[in-house]
């Protein structure tokens, strides 16, 4: 099947680009000073936080902490960043906190220090982080950050259940007219976007051409939304720029495709006064250009992130209503209504990418439509 091998080549494009732009543009969260000490998360500010901390970016999976002792249970990521003496590669689980407990690391002579999940680098002969009042460091310049975080790892494996879901549907077809595997699983929904999405909105002659990217960025964000519920703590669709990056490729394709119509109808509007033409033209780039790019982005980005928020309040009520109501009671409560919510969460993973995908589609449409001429 022709669009299953080109959406292979989507894939790997978009892994790879949206790889980069993450780490480029990785936030992180700020360093849980909770599992740090080991003190308890069990007032509405602390769970805040923490809540918080979690649905950010991080160099390293942390699984649980034992607030007895002070322990994590986690495992590290690969660290790559580029300093001012060269690249320096190593694992996340080789910062430690110094006396002053700032987290530090040396490299073959370099010092590298991470303040809110974000590398700096130490000055020569600099020890110790020195902070301004602003707690802004005053001895330390960020690095260049091309690390294997939490979320460049996320979608490392979704472009890898990706290829080879695409890669035995695209086998399967080569046996026969009817996939077998997880080939059968796949057509319903790659015949759904194709009949549901594409064909309606794009049109009959130009719909295949688009068909590669509309699939491959269906299932990415249907599978990072899954992955996002799993006890990993997944949170990549919820990262702006993932969400980001996701938009800009959707913009690319429309604008590059544009029909002659659509860059006539946008830059020079028949059927209005000359005068208004060029404030027209302003308005239609600005929509195309900024507002379309980031009304994907967001709905994506503040859909998924609440989601994960609402999940992880419930979650939390077995703290806060611990007192009132009791442990058992508190827990019951709060169990049936994560699960609630989780199920929930299942359907907003596959209406995200649904909706992202019928936009991008629709937004191509626009582009590519020619219109007939009397």
């Amino acid at each position: 099947m022709m669009v299953a091998k080109k959406s292979i080549k989507f894939i790997a494009i978009l892994v790879l680009l949206m790889t980069t732009v993450s780490t480029f543009a990785n936030e992180g969260g700020e360093d849980n000073q909770h599992h740090e000490k080991g003190n308890k998360v069990d007032t509405p500010e602390e769970i805040k936080e923490y809540i918080a901390h979690h649905l950010k970016d991080s160099h390293d999976f942390h699984l649980f902490s034992n607030n007895e002792t002070g322990t994590h249970v986690s495992f590290p990521l690969p660290v790559i960043v580029w300093s001012s003496d060269g690249l320096r590669m190593f694992m996340s689980s080789e910062f430690h906190h110094d006396d002053n407990g700032h987290v530090i690391v040396e490299k073959d002579g370099v010092k590298l220090t991470k303040i809110h999940s974000k590398i700096y680098e130490l000055e020569a002969g600099a020890e110790a982080v020195a902070f301004d009042e602003h707690h802004h460091a005053e001895n330390a310049h960020k690095v260049l950050d091309l690390s294997i975080t939490k979320s460049v790892f996320g979608m490392l494996i979704a472009g890898i259940l990706m290829f080879l879901g695409f890669g035995a549907l695209a086998k399967g077809y080569k046996k026969g007219p009817i996939p077998t595997g997880v080939g059968r699983v796949l057509e319903p929904l790659v015949l759904y976007v194709r009949d549901e999405i594409a064909r309606p909105n794009i049109g009959e002659k130009k719909y295949m051409k688009f068909m590669p990217f509309l699939l491959t960025v269906f299932f990415f964000i249907w599978i990072l939304n899954l992955l996002g519920l799993t006890p990993l703590g997944f949170n990549v669709t919820g990262q702006i720029a993932v969400t980001a990056c996701l938009a800009i490729f959707t913009m690319i394709i429309y604008l590059t495709n544009g029909s002659k119509d659509f860059w006539m109808h946008t830059l020079w509007m028949p059927g209005v006064p000359y005068i208004l033409r060029p404030i027209l033209a302003v308005i239609e780039l600005i929509g195309f250009v900024i507002i379309k790019p980031f009304s994907l982005l967001v709905r994506l980005f503040a859909n998924m992130t609440a989601g994960h928020f609402v999940v992880m309040s419930l979650i939390a009520l077995v703290i806060l209503m611990k007192e009132a109501f009791g442990p058992v009671a508190s827990t019951g409560v709060s169990l049936i209504l994560a699960l609630f919510i989780t199920v929930i969460e299942i359907l907003v993973a596959f209406l995200q990418a649904f909706i992202f995908t019928m936009l991008s589609s629709l937004f191509i449409g626009m582009a590519v439509e020619e219109h007939d001429h009397h």
